[in-house]
């Protein structure tokens, strides 16, 4: 389905098929010039897998983690190596979604970096340099807005009503959706280990141990049928709407500003592009920094007009 869409012509189609070696067991990780991790987020299992691979790739090759919150230190802790490991962390959905993070550890070479940031360009991807820490910047940033949305979902706000909020704002989808989306697992496990999950009382925990994992298991915040939520009919004042939405991002607008503070980017610019690239925040608002300082100097405005 994806070649047909991106390719279209059978001569094209054939040929990208052609070049397509499945190789489950890992026969040929000796020949490959990129080898990605993409296995459960266990650090253990992580680092077993990477002390296998350290022995079987060429001296070349690009060495990476797919990993959504784990630190590339730790992961690259038993390597005899470390410096060689390096992050590419995509989004889902890949297909749609440009940017690729390209994680730098403490110890990561800049070589390491910089042939990862060309793997990504030859993808036709957008690659953003982020330092090693948990969540990076696009996951660190998100989280925070994806829990306030459970938080009021819990206390009794309409599921419909927060994600038409936040669509009203201007994300392609909403926070509760995307979840269900992503797999209420991950989300759960990135929650955790970003320690935003509640000890007690957490409905998301909950949802995962009931096994309602969101699309995947056809059930999680919604209902899902042949690939879609089961929304019930509802609808909602739009300066409700409008003002829910701003509540709802006010948690990623300050840890995205955590974020420049920590270095996790270069600069506020590489804060607003990841954001937007990597969640589809409303790119016409200009990433969430923008946004906010556009809101400041609004204000800022009408009180001296006052």
């Amino acid at each position: 389905g994806l070649f047909k869409r991106n390719l279209r012509s059978p001569l094209a189609i054939d040929a990208a098929v052609a070049r397509l070696i499945a190789d489950p067991k890992g026969k040929h990780v000796k020949h490959a010039d990129v080898v990605i991790e993409a296995i459960v987020e266990r650090l253990d299992i992580k680092q077993k897998l990477f002390q296998q691979l350290e022995k079987e790739v060429k001296p070349g090759a690009v060495l990476a983690t797919n990993t959504s919150s784990l630190r590339l230190e730790d992961i690259a802790k038993p390597l005899a190596d470390p410096g060689r490991l390096v992050g590419l962390h995509f989004f889902n959905p890949v297909a749609q979604l440009p940017l690729v993070e390209v994680v730098r550890g403490e110890g990561t070479r800049e070589a390491e970096v910089r042939k990862a940031c060309a793997f990504v360009t030859a993808i036709n991807k957008l690659p953003l340099i982020v330092k090693s820490c948990s969540g990076f910047l696009v996951n660190r940033v998100l989280a925070p807005y994806m829990m306030e949305a459970v938080r009021r979902y819990q206390q009794g706000e309409p599921r419909e009503k927060i994600d038409q909020a936040a669509m009203k704002f201007g994300m392609p989808m909403g926070p509760l959706e995307l979840m269900d989306m992503v797999g209420l697992d991950i989300a759960d496990h990135v929650h955790e280990e970003l320690n935003l999950a509640p000890k007690t009382d957490n409905l998301l925990t909950s949802l995962v141990k009931q096994g309602k994992l969101g699309k995947k298991t056809g059930e999680g915040f919604y209902v899902w049928e042949q690939g879609k939520p089961k929304r019930e009919e509802a609808h909602y004042d739009d300066a409700e709407l409008e003002r829910l939405g701003r509540e709802l991002v006010k948690p990623m607008l300050d840890e995205a500003e955590r974020a420049l503070a920590d270095n996790i980017v270069a600069s506020a610019d590489h804060v607003d592009a990841g954001v937007i690239f990597g969640t589809g925040f409303a790119p016409f608002r200009g990433g969430p920094l923008n946004y906010r300082r556009t809101q400041e100097h609004a204000t800022a405005a009408k009180a001296a007009a006052a």
